[in-house]
């Protein structure tokens, strides 16, 4: 499974990508049901977000949906930030 995220939005309006391949990974059934549930509450067009939110784009092998800034489930925000931080 290949996640990517990409978020926009911001006071600094800065971007940032992150990518993930869960490919051979240990750690892969955590990555997929954490994705699944992510992915449930997503929404399939951008949403509208808050004045200097985040708004975030996430990808699995494909598909892409969306999410924002505060309306994220934990499920999201788990996802998103261990993508930011462990994807390159």
């Amino acid at each position: 499974m290949r996640i990517q995220v990409r978020r926009t939005g911001g006071f600094a309006g800065i971007e940032r990508h992150a990518e993930v391949d869960t490919s051979g990974r240990p750690d892969a059934p955590e990555w997929h049901a954490l994705t699944e549930k992510a992915l449930a509450a997503a929404r399939s067009t951008p949403p509208i977000g808050v004045p200097d939110g985040f708004a975030y784009q996430i990808t699995v092998d494909g598909r892409t949906v969306y999410a924002a800034d505060p309306r994220l489930t934990e499920e999201q925000r788990t996802l998103i930030s261990r993508v930011l931080k462990e994807g390159a």
